[in-house]
C-alpha cells in the first residue's frame, strides 16, 4: 500500500504501563495560575519525566496514566487533558500511539516510532505566524482571541487554540490573561522561523497522504465491487491511526470512490480512482448509504423517547442515565446521547451537571403515529424496480 517503511509498531503486552499513583511530583495549583488549565498540566506532567526518567523510576517507552485517570485525580476535563497532552507532545516528551497509548519519548531525540506529516495544527501555526507578521503586530502588543484568530485563518477553534498553544511553548506567544476573566494573547518575539508554503490549506497533511496510498491501493488491487479491509488493517498497512484511516476512508466516500454500508455489508469500491462516472453494481446500490440508514435508527430512538416521556413524565421529571436507557432499550449509549441532544435542540429536555444533575423534562412533546420505513433499500433502487 505504499506504506513508509522503518517505523516500528511497539506491542502493548510488552510495555510497562503506569499507573497515576507512579506520579512522584506534587499536584499543580490550578486554581492561582496566570495560564490555561492545559499548559499548567502539561508543566506538570513535564516535571515529573524528567525528574522520574533521571532518576531511573520510568523508562522510555512506558505507557503513560490514561488520560481519564489524569483527568479524575486533577478534577479537569478529558478535552483539557486531551490539550495538555498534545502540547507535551509537542515538546517531545511523549508520543501518542494508536490502540496503545501515550508513550514516554526521549526527550533528547528527534527520533519517531509511527507515521507522521503535516498536521492542521501546524499549517494553523504557520497561517498565525503570516498573520502576525503581515499585520504589522509589534512585541508587546495584544493578539485577538483565539475564536477571532480561528476565523481569520480560517481553521476550528479548537485547532486554533492548539497552534496558540504551541505557540506559547516556544516562547513567540503568552497568555495575556492574569485572572479567569481575562483572555487574549501577547507578542513576545519576531524573532520566529516561518515557511510560507505551509500556510496554504491545500498543504499535503496526513489524511490527505492516506487517501493517496488508498487510491492507489484500490486502483493496483481492487475492482468494483470489493470490499476495503477493515480500519485495524488499514491502520497497520498504512502505519497511521485508526482515526486518520478513518477520516481518508471518509474523504474517498464523499468523492462517491467508495460506499459505506451498516452491518456486514462494509465499505465497498464503487468507482476507479480517477474514473469520471460512478459504476454502481446492482449488488451494491441496491443498499441505501450508512448515513441515510443511520439518521432512520437515530429518529426512530428519538421518537420511542419521545413517546415515553409523554407517557411516563411530566415537566421537571429527571429521565434515567444514559446507560440505564441503553440497557432499557437494548441500543448504544452513543445513540442515546445522539437522540438526547436532538430532543435538547427541539427544545424538550435541558442537561445539569453536579451532583443533582442529569436530563431533565422541561417540555411535554406531542407524539404522532408515524409510520417509519427502513431504509435497508436505496429509494432510487426501489422506485426504478416499482416502474
Amino acid at each position: 500500500m505504499h506504506a513508509k517503511e522503518g517505523y516500528i509498531s511497539p506491542r502493548k503486552a510488552e510495555l510497562i504501563h503506569l499507573n497515576i499513583n507512579d506520579v512522584s511530583v506534587e499536584l499543580p495549583d490550578l486554581k492561582n495560575i496566570d495560564e490555561s488549565k492545559s499548559v499548567a498540566i502539561a508543566k506538570w506532567i513535564v516535571s515529573w519525566l524528567v525528574k522520574d526518567l533521571s532518576s531511573g523510576k520510568i523508562q522510555i517507552n512506558n505507557i503513560l496514566p490514561s488520560k481519564a485517570d489524569f483527568a479524575y485525580r486533577l478534577g479537569v476535563s478529558i478535552g483539557t487533558m486531551q490539550n495538555a497532552l498534545r502540547y507535551i507532545e509537542d515538546l517531545g516528551y511523549v508520543e501518542s500511539k494508536q490502540c496503545i497509548g501515550t508513550l514516554v519519548k526521549d526527550y533528547n531525540k528527534k527520533s519517531t516510532t509511527i507515521r507522521k506529516l503535516t498536521s492542521k495544527k501546524d499549517l494553523a501555526v504557520e497561517s498565525i505566524k503570516n498573520y502576525i507578521l503581515s499585520d504589522g503586530f509589534k512585541i508587546g502588543s495584544c493578539l485577538p482571541s483565539s475564536r477571532t484568530i480561528s476565523t481569520i485563518i480560517g481553521f476550528s477553534a479548537n485547532t486554533t487554540r492548539l497552534a496558540l498553544e504551541t505557540l506559547c511553548a516556544n516562547n513567540i506567544i503568552s497568555h495575556k490573561f492574569k485572572n479567569a476573566k481575562e483572555s487574549g494573547w501577547v507578542l513576545k518575539t519576531l524573532d520566529f522561523d516561518y515557511t510560507p508554503a505551509k500556510t496554504s490549506k491545500d498543504s499535503q497533511t496526513l489524511v490527505q497522504m492516506v487517501v493517496k496510498d488508498l487510491e492507489n491501493y484500490i486502483t493496483e488491487n481492487l475492482k468494483i465491487g470489493d470490499r476495503i479491509p477493515s480500519h485495524n488493517e488499514l491502520s497497520k498497512a498504512l502505519k497511521a491511526s485508526v482515526k486518520t484511516v478513518h477520516d481518508a476512508l471518509k474523504i474517498l466516500i464523499d468523492k462517491e470512490i467508495l460506499l459505506s454500508r451498516r452491518g456486514r455489508y462494509g465499505t465497498t469500491v464503487i468507482k476507479m480512482p480517477g474514473a469520471a462516472v460512478t459504476q454502481f453494481k446492482p449488488e451494491t446500490s441496491i443498499f441505501a448509504p450508512a448515513k441515510d440508514t443511520a439518521f432512520y435508527h437515530y429518529e426512530k430512538t428519538q421518537t420511542h423517547i419521545k413517546k415515553m416521556i409523554a407517557q411516563n413524565y411530566e415537566v421537571g421529571d429527571k429521565l434515567p442515565s444514559i446507560l440505564e436507557l441503553s440497557k432499557i432499550l437494548d441500543l448504544s449509549p452513543n445513540t442515546i446521547r445522539k437522540a438526547f441532544h436532538n430532543l435538547a435542540k427541539e427544545g424538550y429536555l435541558v442537561f445539569s451537571r453536579g451532583r443533582y444533575g442529569g436530563t431533565f423534562v422541561i417540555d411535554i412533546p406531542e407524539v404522532e403515529q408515524q409510520a417509519f420505513k427502513w431504509l435497508a433499500v436505496n429509494p432510487q433502487f426501489a422506485k426504478e424496480y416499482q416502474e
